[in-house]
């Protein structure tokens, strides 16, 4: 009898004891040298920094927790730095993260030649499923005069062929509305 008492309170203890964590993804741990890359390294070589990192599958999060940690010290590209990570969050899947840095990395007002706050607008609505918001973001963005100086084999608007895969593809994840099969026109 007291065998089978204790046996029943080691059940009720185990049921009640919360689950274990999963181990850690070694593949998805950065060394710290990492985040003393000068910015360029850091952001866009796809060899090192969080690009490196984020290459590997199901290590967004981790990629999103190495930029982060990257722009707290470095105070000069936390615009871009807001957005790099919003992306990977989004691609990670949680928007509920990702909407607020996305905001975080719009430019002022008058310093937007480029169409960057359209193109934000745009993957926000996208991530918010709001379909009407992202065709108004991206006619904003379409009708942006391109400037006199633009160099003449480069593109215009910036970003509208992202845009125009986030509506071909609305509805799917952003991790897939954003990758090259949502921006391929269809034909």
């Amino acid at each position: 009898m007291i065998a089978l008492i204790a046996l029943l309170l080691a059940a009720e203890q185990a049921a009640t004891t919360a689950p274990a964590p999963p181990p850690a993804n070694d593949q998805c741990k950065y060394d710290s040298n990492g985040l003393d890359l000068g910015f360029n390294a850091f952001d866009q070589d796809a060899t090192a920094g969080w690009r490196a990192l984020s290459s590997k599958p199901g290590c967004e999060e981790a990629a999103a927790n190495m930029v982060r940690a990257y722009r707290m010290n470095a105070e000069a590209y936390l615009p871009l730095l807001y957005w790099h990570e919003a992306q990977l969050r989004a691609e990670a899947g949680d928007y509920g993260a990702a909407i607020p840095l996305m905001d975080k990395s719009r430019e002022p007002a008058n310093r937007d030649k480029f169409g960057w706050n359209p193109y934000v607008d745009a993957t926000i609505a996208f991530l918010r499923r709001d379909k009407v918001a992202l065709t108004k973001a991206r006619k904003r963005l379409a009708e942006l005069p391109k400037p006199s100086d633009l160099n003449a084999g480069r593109s215009w608007p910036p970003n509208l062929g992202v845009v125009d895969g986030l509506i071909r593809c609305f509805g799917k994840t952003y991790k897939v509305a954003y990758g090259p099969t949502c921006r391929k026109p269809i034909t």
